[in-house]
Formats: structure tokens, sequence, C-alpha cells
């Protein structure tokens, strides 16, 4: 019997080709694939083949191997991690027939409470994350799935819903929304995840506290986001360095014609987004050069 993080390793990718699933979109760091957990017809089931994760964005959830295989063979932990570690397994749907849908356990939030244990400010510190602003915007949030109670690093956002992190688990508890901090400055800095924003105070001590930011929660929202980016005079977009970041960055553009917009990733072209730049290189000297970002209060 394999271990759990050798069962982890186990590619998601591969594990869904032996089952006729492939992706509609491929690149060498992710696919995009249509659903196995529900019918749909734009895909938005992404793996993210270098960290071996999943995430559905229509229903807010994602993590490894192991949740996948819970969800898609209806089994608890224990049962994945035999059908994972023994190399059983169950007949499953090549896809979801439109008529009868899956059904999905819902994530239910039990409670936040200031962020403590030890295993998420592990987590934190192992993304960079400076341990003195993680009080100020993130909670550790206990839920339950199908049962079971878990718990996760919560950033909250604007409809009073939450993003979920943690070492296993990428999700969310509805509404899932943006989230908007507005300190009166003519200029406003927007990510597409909490982790790349939780990123930015280190990289520019000096003025964090001073710009307003937008935090899509998903580049799927930009277009939430436009009423509150477009009031600001420059906006600079710290968007992921793939083809879905490229065309977000072209469509605020496109949105905010009154708006200078300046396009930051190619400062950390070499790596997927900033977070990940932020943990190889801990840039401060070239982040430094950012200024002016033009952040004062009006």
């Amino acid at each position: 019997m394999k271990t759990i993080q050798a069962i982890k390793r186990l590619p998601i990718r591969a594990y869904l080709a032996e089952r006729g699933l492939h992706p509609t979109k491929d690149n060498p760091r992710y696919g995009l694939y249509l659903s196995p957990l529900r019918k749909e017809h734009t895909p938005s089931f992404k793996v993210d083949y270098v960290q071996n994760l999943w995430y559905d964005f229509g229903l807010g959830a994602g993590g490894s191997i192991i949740n996948l295989v819970m969800r898609l063979e209806r089994c608890d932990f224990t049962q994945a991690l035999r059908l994972l570690g023994s190399g059983e397994r169950t007949q499953m749907a090549v896809r979801v027939p439109s008529s009868v849908p899956p059904t999905v356990p819902a994530l239910r939030m039990l409670s936040d409470i200031p962020l403590r244990h030890p295993a998420l400010v592990s987590y934190l510190s192992s993304r960079g994350i400076d341990p003195a602003i993680v009080p100020v915007y993130c909670r550790e949030v206990h839920y339950a799935v199908g049962g079971h109670n878990y718990f996760a690093v919560g950033f909250r956002n604007d409809a009073g819903g939450w993003e979920l992190r943690s070492e296993q688990f990428k999700g969310c508890v509805s509404p899932k929304r943006i989230t908007t901090i507005d300190n009166h400055s003519v200029a406003v800095v927007t990510f597409e995840g909490f982790m790349d924003f939780l990123s930015y105070p280190s990289i520019k001590p000096d003025e964090w506290q001073h710009i307003d930011v937008a935090v899509l929660n998903s580049v799927v929202h930009l277009p939430k986001a436009i009423p509150f980016l477009e009031r600001h005079a420059m906006i600079h977009a710290f968007f992921d360095n793939d083809e879905a970041g490229r065309k977000a960055t072209a469509e605020l553009k496109r949105l905010c014609p009154n708006s200078t917009v300046i396009e930051r990733s190619h400062l950390y072209r070499e790596h997927k987004d900033l977070n990940e730049y932020w943990q190889a290189k801990q840039p401060r000297q070239q982040f430094r050069s950012l200024l002016p970002l033009n952040a004062s209060r009006v």
C-alpha cells in the first residue's frame, strides 16, 4: 500500500485519461477539461500539471487526486486511498448524463476564528506570506463536507463568502465574489488570487496600506470588478503568466479605456504568478523599482 504522500503524487492527468477524459485546452502547465462532476459545455475544470491539483470553477472546489476520487467514486477518504493505493478501479461513467446530474456534497461553513492552527501557519509560511499581515486579512475557517469536518485559511470576499486554501485543498464558501479594499487612492493594484495579494505587502512594504486593491478570486470575475477598477486613473495588473492572465489584461484595457492599465506580469515572467516568484526569489530590490505607483490618497 502506498503512503498518502505517494498517492497524492499520482498524476491526475493520467487518472482522467484512463477514464477517457482528456483536456479540451492543453499546455505544458495545465489543462482545461469539461467537468467530470457535472454537465457543462464550456470547460471550467482545471488540472494543474505542475502542482498536480484540480479545481472546478463551477463548483468552487478542488484539491488533490484523493479529493477527486472521493467525488468521482462517491467514496470516503479511506476508500479513496485504498482504490488509488492498490490500483483498484471502479467503473465510472465517462460523461455525466445530462438528465441525472451527480449529487455533490455541499460545503457547509461552521465557523471562522483567528488563524492559529500550526498546519495553516506553516502553510502560509511555505507560501512566503508575512505572518504580521495574516491576522489582518485571513481567518481560520472550519467547514464540513459530506459529514467530515475540515479547516483552511479563509480570505473573505465582498459578498461575505470565503476563498479557502490549505496544503491539500482549494475551494470556497459561497457566494464567490471579488474582494476590494478601498483606501481612497488614485491608483489600484489587482490580482487574480489572494496569495498573490498577500505577497504584495512584503514586496511593497511602504505602500500596501495606502493603495486600493481588487482581488478577483478568479479571472472570470473581472467584469464584476470593473465598476471599482475604472474609478482609478492607474491600474496595475499583477495577473498570472498564462493565456488566461493575458486575456484578462487585454479585457481590462478594453473595459477601462479611461484608465492607464499597466501590465506587471513581465516582472515575474519566469514564474506562473507573483506568489510563486516571491517564494523563489524574495525579490525586494526589483519590486521596489516599481515606484511610483501614484498611490497617494485623494
